[in-house]
């Protein structure tokens, strides 16, 4: 960080080369100092800012949009239940005709009334909790790439289990990632038990932050809660605090319920684990082309499967997921990274604060391969419309690329830097009496010296509103070509092999380990050696 207060030491000094010493050592000083943490709550961005500026909606499309809702769940409804799904919804009020369920609308609104909100997605450590709850803003990263993108070669590779638990451990450290969905699948674990299994364990190992996860079938929950039980000390802990979500993709849109899926939802909601239903309709090949019509869709899936979690267990946590997607309607392929999907998501977070609905969608899948200029104006766009929405959990911010098929580890640390600037987009302008600076423009302008360099009020705020990039360059030209004229991937890749170097979290005692290895045996598959042991 190179500070105005700095080049005004830097000007000042015309003294010969102790004097020079002396007051480079002061910068240095002063730099350490002000590098040091912050405390929460004087930080000039923290998880839980408050958004909701940007509303691409006005309320009367507010109100449309719901009574289209309505509409299509009494009178389109859903194809494909099971008969577990069937039995629950039917005898809270859903009516089954010859191969449909349908939600009458009175229904809909008093699940909408009843269902959970205000609550918190817990981290293994509490520091990490989330607070779910009106226009309050979370970052964090999710997907399923079958790709790690290798930003050295230029290339794409299957991506791997060890490169999950590298990610985690990467996400642990960096203050502006929230939360870790699972970003990709390891294609070097092909069994689905196994794989379902393991990308669990690599998280939950890596990372102490929320934890989001998928599961293929049903019965690959049951072994996944008995870690999860251990790891938390008991089940009626991790009960109290589930660290982990299951991202649910319960429904294949257009309105068919997903039947492996459903299996999942049940066991899920049974076992303890908050659901994020998941609706990812394709705008132009499984939703509507229309982006109103698209929101409409998703809204409606994501309310039928809250019906369904609702009939299981009245207020069970669940996060209001809509996340439909952009084709480019030219080839038919996605594009995550448009000003299209930018909207969808705003007008997703929209959709959730009409019900005061915990909210859940996408931003920052970028179409760039690589993180490149594209990748990031196409993450840097969508990410920052989507938290000034007051999206709650911002999915995929982070990492991703070429449409949800390859994800990068430099670029998580490079998101890091986007997303800390997107957090002071949505933190906004404090508007006080101290603020408005009126004494200390006075002060300046009639007594002092004409400028703010070095004034009080510049040095007390320059940490609590102004925001500093760890890797963002900042230089002068004359600096940056005295350091070797670097550039953000650079320095990114040399950050990276810093992380995985030095940092294996040890948040999960050694001591559960051990018995989670003696317990599940060859299950495990990723190796004591790729955690630093």
């Amino acid at each position: 960080m190179s500070s105005a207060v700095e080049k005004q030491d830097i000007s000042q000094d015309t003294g010969g080369q102790d004097s020079r010493s002396r007051r480079s050592g002061g910068r240095e000083a002063r730099r350490a100092m002000r590098a040091a943490p912050l405390a929460d709550d004087v930080r000039p961005i923290r998880p839980g800012l408050e958004g909701g500026r940007y509303k691409p909606l006005g309320q009367n499309d507010l109100e449309r949009i719901h009574e289209a809702v309505l509409t299509l769940l009494e009178t389109v409804g859903f194809a494909n239940a099971i008969p577990s799904c069937i039995e629950a919804c039917t005898r809270v009020g859903v009516i089954l005709g010859e191969d449909r369920l349908r939600f009458p609308r009175e229904l809909v609104m008093s699940t909408i009334r009843n269902a959970a909100r205000n609550f918190t997605l817990c981290g293994q450590d509490p520091r990490h909790d989330m607070v779910i709850q009106g226009k309050r803003v979370h970052y964090g990263t999710a997907g399923a790439a079958v790709h790690l993108v290798d930003v050295e070669k230029r290339e794409y590779r299957e991506s791997l289990l060890q490169d999950i638990y590298d990610a985690a451990r990467i996400v642990d450290g960096l203050d502006n990632i929230h939360f870790f969905q699972r970003p990709m699948v390891p294609r070097d674990v092909p069994d689905p038990l196994d794989m379902d299994f393991n990308t669990l364990y690599a998280c939950v190992m890596g990372t102490s932050k929320h934890v989001g996860t998928s599961f293929t079938v049903r019965e690959n929950v049951a072994p996944a809660l008995e870690m999860l039980y251990a790891i938390a000390g008991g089940e009626e802990n991790f009960r109290a605090r589930p660290f982990v979500s299951n991202s649910n993709c319960f429904v294949v849109p257009p309105m068919k319920f997903a039947e492996d899926a459903c299996g999942v939802l049940e066991a899920c909601v049974e076992g303890g684990i908050p659901i994020l239903l998941l609706s990812a309709g394709q705008a132009g090949a499984t939703a509507p082309a229309a982006i109103a019509g698209a929101v409409v869709q998703a809204v409606a899936e994501v309310l039928a499967g809250l019906v369904y979690v609702n009939a299981l267990k009245p207020g069970h946590p669940a996060i209001f997921g809509t996340w439909p997607f952009v084709s480019d309607l030219r080839t038919g392929a996605m594009s995550g990274g448009s000003a299209e999907q930018a909207l969808l998501t705003a007008a997703c977070a929209q959709m959730a604060q009409f019900y005061d609905l915990p909210g859940g969608s996408a931003a920052g899948m970028a179409d760039s391969k690589l993180p490149d200029i594209q990748s990031g104006y196409e993450k840097g766009i969508t990410n920052v419309m989507a938290g000034l929405s007051g999206l709650n959990l911002v999915y995929e911010s982070a990492g991703m690329h070429a449409s949800l098929l390859g994800f990068c580890l430099e670029s998580l640390i490079i998101d890091n830097d986007m997303l800390g600037h997107c957090q002071r987009c949505v933190r906004g302008i404090e508007v006080t009496d101290a603020a408005l600076s009126i004494d200390t423009i006075a002060e300046v302008c009639l007594n002092g010296p004409g400028h703010y360099l070095g004034n009080e009020q510049t040095l007390r705020l320059m940490q609590t509103e102004y925001f500093y990039p760890a890797i963002g360059d900042r230089f002068s030209p004359k600096e940056w070509n005295e350091k070797g004229k670097p550039d953000i991937l650079s320095r990114a890749i040399a950050e990276k092999k810093r992380i995985l170097a030095e940092r294996f979290p040890r948040h999960v005692p050694k001591a559960i380990d051990d018995r989670l290895r003696v317990k599940f045996g060859e299950m495990i598959k990723l190796p004591r050696s790729g955690m630093g042991c």
